[in-house]
């Protein structure tokens, strides 16, 4: 759909690199989106994966369920990058100490 040279609502794309897989999201991740979300970093086999959320605007309950579900898939080998919106809601949601998140 072409936004009028908008920024897209929202994007999701993963790069691997050996076993460690790197997926960027922008823009709203929302119930029509966390799936999709989901999907990118479950896309390709990896040891090791980076959330990159730091150009995430909007992050919803849904945004939340999915990144948990991550978790969960990767014990211990997630890493998530939260942008300040993110994180003020990782935070409130009660999740803001899990060891996934990234504290920079």
């Amino acid at each position: 759909m072409d936004q009028g040279g908008a920024p897209p609502v929202f994007s999701a794309s993963a790069e691997i690199d050996g076993d460690h897989l790197h997926v960027v999201v922008a823009g709203e991740v929302d119930m029509a989106t966390a799936d999709t979300m989901l999907q990118t970093a479950l896309r390709q086999p990896a040891a090791k994966i980076t959330l990159d959320l730091t150009a995430v605007t909007f992050f919803d309950s849904a945004a939340i369920h999915a990144v948990v579900r991550l978790a969960q898939r990767f014990p211990g080998t997630l890493t998530v990058r939260p942008s300040r919106q993110v994180r003020r809601v990782l935070e409130i949601s009660g999740l803001g100490e899990q060891g996934w998140l990234d504290p920079a």
